[in-house]
């Protein structure tokens, strides 16, 4: 905070070098208004256990846009995308998919952890540690 104003710079829109906006691109935002009004049971239960700055302090954002994907979870303070998946995601399609996508957000500066939906439903715990772990290593 500075002269009484937040900043925020790691959740205001980020410049590519071609100027376009990396953060919440306003044409994503019917998907991202899909996706938060449809999610899994277990993005539901992550939800309870992250919002309202209830994971050691740290403010997470749902179905947020950075560049043409739509991520499940971000910190912006940790700079931490947090991918919650379920079946679709094990074939080798959606595999190759997920990891050029992990690549073009991790070339962002940002760091991704992954996690099965039946881990955070059979050990939410677990789950919320390792994203513990991850904090303030940036």
């Amino acid at each position: 905070m500075r002269s009484g104003v937040p900043i925020y710079r790691d959740w205001y829109p980020m410049k590519q070098n071609n100027n376009k906006k990396i953060f919440n691109r306003k044409e994503l935002k019917p998907r991202r208004k899909e996706l938060r009004n449809n999610l899994t049971y277990a993005e539901v239960i992550f939800w309870q256990h992250v919002k309202d700055k209830q994971l050691d302090g740290r403010k997470f954002r749902r179905q947020t846009s950075i560049g043409p994907f739509v991520v499940d979870f971000y910190c912006p303070e940790e700079k931490l995308v947090v991918e919650l998946d379920g079946k679709v995601h094990f074939n080798d399609e959606a595999i190759k998919y997920d990891k050029e996508r992990t690549n073009y957000i991790e070339s962002l500066g940002l760091r991704v952890i992954r996690f099965e939906n039946n881990e955070v439903l059979k050990n939410t715990e677990y789950v919320l540690s390792k994203i513990r772990e991850c904090f303030n290593k940036q």
